[in-house]
Order: structure tokens, then C-alpha cells, then sequence
């Protein structure tokens, strides 16, 4: 492993965010959504650990939880490092909500990655009103369950994903709230009153879908941004979330690309221009469209 990755994974863990659990999630995560498939996806991880990554972002619904797991563990061996040296984040996915269900998908995300805890554990989208008449009790229960696992230590933190604040007010008061909140977080939709009700319950943004789906990248503000501080637009992009206080999950198969979202460390968006890039709200540019309260799932 060079000495700038060292570097980088370094800075990613200096310039992190710490939970209420008292770990701290790197500042920059990689996500393994939509990944190549077979040995492409094991490459790439291994590749992402060679580069300086040490937060990976994953799920059950990606179906490439063993690829993964199979990636980190030959990045880990190549770079000499240890299990503790990454942050480790999967999710239950929506059809599995529900105390026993939950259980049962944690333990199974847990020996696809074939590691013995899980750094963090989301809820991946909430039970919302248009699918289940009895949605706030599905959540609490899935929560139950969520608790029971970091209280028991096979995960350290917990939290949830595309959570809106009417999702997140009856777990907010159980026993252990809610830590991390992971969001659609991009210029053109930063979800400003969202994140400032979560910085104050003392929740962690993640943010994801940094680049808009790559539609917000050919915008003209970003590419007078790049060109003012000659950077690629991705990583305005990244430097704008973190300024922000999101920790953001950008996925990348290029080695290249991979590093380039690491060097953002050593630059700095102006007040001004942050103020214009929240300004692209109005228009909602790269929004997915995906909408917590209206989503169902079979």
C-alpha cells in the first residue's frame, strides 16, 4: 500500500464523524450499490481498501454482500491490515422489518460479509403510512431488534436510512436513538431542514447519491466551480457534502475515480459558493425521486 492511501485513510478517519456510540465513521465512505459482477466486484473493493478507503457502505437488497466481504478481506491482506481498521455498514431491507425478520437479516448480512460484528446496521427505507396501516409499530419493533443487536455487541452503532422526521420522532424515544441517518445528499438536494433536525438530535448525516445520479455534474455551476478550483466536479460534489456535515458514499470502479474522491481533503469551497450550491434546491436537480412516505416495497 503506497504511502498516500495511508494518508488518505488517515485523513478520512481524522476528518470523521463521531457517533453517540463513541465510534467514529470515516468522513468518507465507499458505496457497493450496482457493483460489477463476480470478481470485478471483489477487485474493485480490494482496489477501494488499496486506495484508502476503510468505510464501506452495504446492504442486503445489493446482492453482493459475499463479493464484498470477499474484497475487503484481499484489500486487507495486500494493505496488512486488520478487521478493526474498517467500518463495516449494512442495512435491513423493508420486507424483512419486523423484530424476528430483522434478526434474522442481520445475521445473514453478518456471514456474507464473514465478519464477526458490523461497525453500523440501518434500517434501509422506513414502513410508511402507504403500506402498512400500522407503520410507527412495524419500525418500533424492527428498532427493538436493532437495539437488542448493538446492545448484545454484534453491532456497534445503529441507526436508519431515508428516515424523515415524523419517521424518526417514536424512535427517538427509545432507550438508544437513532445515530446515524442516511440520506439523498447532493447539490440540488441537500434536505437542509432534515439534516439541521438531525444535527440537533445529535444524529449523523451520511449522504447518498453524492453526484445526483451524475446529472448534476454538467450543471453550469459546476463546472465553473470546478474550473475556479480546479477540481473535477465529483469532487465539489464530495467537499460540498462534507462542508455540510455529511459524510458522503460515493461509488467508484476506477482506480482513478476511486482516488480522486479521496483528495478532497486539502481545499476548501467558499462561503459564497456554498450558498449557491444549496441555491440549486429550488429546481431539485439530480433528485431521485425516491420518497420515503411514498415508496412500497414486495
Amino acid at each position: 500500500m503506497t504511502t498516500d492511501a495511508k494518508e488518505l485513510a488517515q485523513l478520512t478517519r481524522e476528518h470523521g464523524r463521531k457517533l453517540a456510540s463513541g465510534d467514529v465513521l470515516p468522513a468518507i465512505g465507499f458505496g457497493t450499490y450496482a457493483l460489477p459482477d463476480g470478481t470485478d466486484a471483489v477487485k474493485a473493493v480490494a482496489q477501494a481498501v488499496l486506495c484508502g478507503y476503510r468505510s464501506f457502505d452495504c446492504a442486503a437488497f445489493y446482492g453482493n454482500e459475499s463479493l464484498v466481504g470477499r474484497g475487503l478481506r484481499l484489500g486487507a491482506s495486500k494493505a496488512e491490515l486488520k478487521r478493526e481498521d474498517f467500518f463495516v455498514t449494512s442495512k435491513v431491507w423493508p420486507t424483512q422489518l419486523g423484530y424476528q425478520k430483522t434478526m434474522d437479516a442481520f445475521f445473514k448480512s453478518l456471514n456474507d460479509l464473514d465478519v464477526d460484528y458490523m461497525d453500523l446496521y440501518l434500517i434501509h427505507w422506513p414502513a410508511n403510512a402507504r403500506s402498512h396501516e400500522n407503520w410507527n409499530e412495524l419500525n418500533l419493533s424492527t428498532w427493538k431488534a436493532m437495539v437488542q443487536l448493538y446492545e448484545e455487541g454484534y453491532v456497534r452503532s445503529i441507526g436508519v436510512s431515508n428516515f424523515k422526521e415524523h419517521h424518526l420522532r417514536s424512535l427517538l424515544d427509545t432507550r438508544v436513538p437513532p445515530m446515524v441517518n442516511q440520506l439523498e445528499v447532493h447539490p440540488g438536494f441537500s434536505q437542509q431542514s432534515l439534516r439541521q433536525f438531525c444535527r440537533m438530535m445529535g444524529i449523523v448525516v451520511e449522504g447518498w447519491s453524492p453526484f445526483g445520479r451524475a446529472r448534476i455534474l454538467q450543471h453550469e455551476l459546476l463546472q465553473q466551480l470546478a474550473q475556479k478550483y480546479q477540481r473535477a466536479p465529483t469532487q465539489i460534489c464530495l467537499r460540498f457534502a462534507l462542508q455540510l456535515g455529511v459524510v458522503p458514499l460515493p461509488k467508484a470502479t476506477n482506480m482513478n475515480h476511486m482516488r480522486d474522491n479521496l483528495q478532497i481533503f486539502d481545499f476548501e469551497l467558499e462561503s459564497s459558493d456554498m450558498e449557491l450550491l444549496l441555491s440549486l434546491d429550488r429546481d431539485q436537480i439530480g433528485f431521485s425521486g425516491e420518497d420515503s412516505d411514498l415508496l412500497t416495497f414486495s
